[in-house]
């Protein structure tokens, strides 16, 4: 989607539109009066919707037969079996959803009236490192496909190989960044387009028997994702039609997705009537000249008036506030496009939550240059599903009543919320020093290097990284500047030669937005100090220039004006959705119910320990399996970290920046009997070592204003 300059900027937001769907009334009466007048079938043809735009000539007329499946473009009309139709659609990702909950979700989005499912593929999703394919559990694409046709829903496959979507890196791989030399993303690069031929060679033959004339619910496949914010390289959309017909077959209606403004769509659609070319503007603008653009870049009688994304809401950085549209707005702009035989999807329709490392993040342009913002672990996007599912809200009935007075078929009624509840009160204990559990890695996966490399060049492709070099301590103490971190650093020192419990000292954070000097004081030491520097990957950019985007230490450290040499890069192995890694440390602590070190109760008090990262661990019970129901843990009063919920990664906490308090926990991750909550706690714990499971969201947390984050 096409980012705005400011978060709570919805400007560069688009919406879409629909041909009305033609009279069965009036064909079944054909029907009927030819049988008794013949005695025989004669073909009957299906009458045009009415349409407001006077530039049609002629009707499209289709045979229909009760065995026909197509679904294709003429007289900018969408015909589905021979038939006009409108696609009321919505974005609903099944790599936001826990499988057990796909469903449940598709009936909601029912209920709302939609006919027709978008969805992303996220290449890093399904190959998460080179030739490691993962088509299994939130990962299994055609078993998501398959429930939305059981549902009778259409889908609109958003293939990429670039996606957006908030999703870390945009969709690729984190791997693609470690090749040398570099590749050219998103453009004709040989390099590139051979590794896109590679996974679309895989993906496309998936789907394939998927598609709508093969008897799928499939009725298009876009092109990349609103390319023409990005670049011009036609050679590379020409590549990617190419390759998809390849698979695909001429039947399939490719489409692309660009921006409604002039420049956007000349550089992001493919003219001619081999792709349809789909808009998008901002929620509340006037569809009537972005549509009339639209036909521009549209070959005649091929601009059915569609906005692939129609925003319903936005998405949420860190420190921000939530952000939040108004229902009666939302369902006024939608009624806009729909009194104009305009076609829409709701984007989105329900948000789902970043699971794991996956978040993405933006650059934004302010008086200051361009900011780094990070995204949070939900992503709501003040939907009318709700992360969790609820349906209980204004703006699900507003865009209800709109999509009701629309559409030709009765909606379902609305399905009751999932029950929820809180656990209360969960202590924990804390169980292990991160950087005492280095001792587990392997050897193996350790790399030494003169000067740091970045976490892809290693093989760490979320979470963190720990870099670790030796320096001699001056007198008055010695100074510290790493000009390039992705994205946050903690400093610590250590000398362990005379006092093997000595713990690391914590010296301060450095950041991609600050890049401050730190001061690493005198350290009296027999030998040289272990300078230690954990390093978190926030969120990989996913749109714009700065979308190449390394992570780690990615420049020469400085001590006192000199590069510091001779560096260790150790790998943190922390499970994210589709990766378990071989050492599992989170596994490992969940049921150890042991203290790793005598020094951890000595030094529990202690504030530079406090800063001192560590993994804290809880055991509870849920004693019936009707108890077992969605929650929510408050990480009210903690610092930051990642929290495990019976080994699955449910995503970040930053309470003290905000707005999120709580992380959405889903029935399914939970079991009757014991459950296990792990923290990775990065800098201060609760002073009663508490978290709080409660049955409703909380996104009160931290600053009421949006922090500044400066590149």
């Amino acid at each position: 989607m096409i980012r705005p300059n400011s978060a709570s900027n919805l400007s560069s937001k688009f919406t879409i539109t629909m041909a009305r769907k033609g009279g069965p009334k009036i064909t079944l009466f054909l029907l009927f009066i030819s049988i008794i007048a013949f005695g025989v079938f004669v073909p009957v043809f299906a009458p045009l919707p009415s349409l407001s735009s006077s530039s049609h000539s002629h009707r499209h007329r289709k045979v229909f037969t009760a065995n026909a499946r197509s679904f294709e473009i003429a007289d900018d009309v969408f015909w589905k079996d021979g038939k006009p139709f409108r696609i009321i659609g919505g974005d609903l990702h099944y790599f936001r959803i826990l499988p057990e909950y796909w469903e449940d979700r598709l009936l909601r989005a029912k209920a709302l009236g939609l006919n027709t499912i978008q969805t992303y593929v996220p290449w890093n999703l399904h190959e998460p490192q080179p030739g490691n394919l993962v088509f299994e559990g939130i990962a299994d694409l055609v078993s998501f496909l398959k429930i939305c046709q059981k549902l009778d829903f259409l889908v609109m496959l958003r293939a990429g190989p670039y996606i957006c979507a908030e999703w870390d890196l945009g969709g690729f791989p984190a791997w693609l960044l470690a090749i040398e030399p570099a590749l050219k993303l998103r453009s004709s690069d040989p390099a590139y387009l051979k590794l896109v031929d590679k996974w679309w060679g895989i993906l496309l033959p998936k789907v394939a028997h998927l598609l709508y004339n093969n008897g799928g619910p499939i009725i298009m496949v876009q092109i990349e994702n609103e390319f023409g914010s990005y670049g011009d390289d036609q050679s590379y959309l020409h590549h990617l039609v190419k390759l998809a017909r390849e698979h695909l077959g001429e039947n399939i209606v490719l489409y692309t997705t660009d921006g409604g403004t002039r420049e956007t769509l000349e550089k992001g659609t493919i003219r001619g009537d081999a792709v349809f070319s789909a808009v998008d503007f901002s929620t509340g603008e006037d569809p009537s000249p972005i549509f009339k653009l639209q036909k521009e870049f549209n070959a005649p009688g091929k601009s059915p008036p569609l906005s692939a994304e129609f925003y319903t809401g936005w998405l949420t950085h860190w420190g921000e506030d939530l952000q939040h549209t108004g229902a009666g707005f939302t369902a006024s702009a939608l009624e806009k496009i729909f009194s104009q035989n305009g076609s829409a999807v709701l984007y989105m329709a329900h948000g789902g939550t970043n699971f794991g490392f996956y978040n993405g993040a933006n650059t934004i342009a302010d008086e200051s240059g361009y900011t780094y913002k990070p995204d949070i672990t939900s992503y709501d996007y003040d939907a009318p599903i709700k992360e969790s599912g609820d349906v209980d809200n204004a703006k699900f009935r507003a865009l209800k009543r709109v999509i009701g007075r629309h559409s030709v078929a009765s909606l379902p009624s609305t399905p009751p919320d999932n029950e929820k509840t809180g656990y209360g009160p969960i202590r924990l204990q804390k169980t292990a020093f991160l950087f005492d559990l280095l001792d587990m890695i392997n050897p193996a996966d350790v790399v030494e290097s003169r000067n740091p490399v970045s976490m892809e060049s290693v093989g760490q492709m979320f979470g963190f990284l720990v870099y670790v070099s030796e320096y001699a301590s001056k007198d008055d103490g010695n100074i510290l500047f790493i000009p390039k971190v992705h994205d946050r650093a903690q400093v610590f020192v250590l000398c362990s030669s005379d006092d093997k419990e000595r713990r690391p000292t914590y010296i301060g954070t450095i950041e991609r937005w600050s890049n401050e000097k730190l001061l690493l004081p005198n350290t009296k030491c027999a030998s040289n100090i272990s300078l230690i520097v954990l390093v978190e990957n926030m969120g990989r950019v996913n749109y714009g220039q700065y979308m190449f985007d390394r992570k780690g230490i990615l420049s020469s450290v400085y001590l006192d004006g000199r590069i510091l040499d001779g560096w260790k890069m150790i790998t943190i192995p922390l499970h994210t959705l589709n990766e378990v890694p071989r050492t599992n440390l989170i596994t490992l602590v969940a049921h150890s119910r042991i203290v790793t070190s005598s020094a951890l109760r000595k030094l529990e008090d202690s504030e530079r320990v406090s800063k001192e990262p560590a993994l804290y661990t809880a055991h509870f019970s849920i004693e019936k399996d009707n108890q077992v129901k969605d929650t929510f843990i408050s990480f009210s009063g903690w610092g930051k970290g990642i929290a495990f919920v019976n080994d699955f990664n449910i995503g970040r906490y930053w309470p003290s920046f905000g707005p999120q308090c709580t992380l959405y926990v889903p029935a399914p991750i939970l079991h009757r009997g014991e459950n296990v909550l792990v923290i990775l706690e990065l800098e201060s714990h609760h002073p009663e070592l508490v978290v709080n499971s409660v049955d409703q969201p909380d996104f009160t947390c931290g600053s009421s204003k949006s922090n500044v984050h400066q590149l």
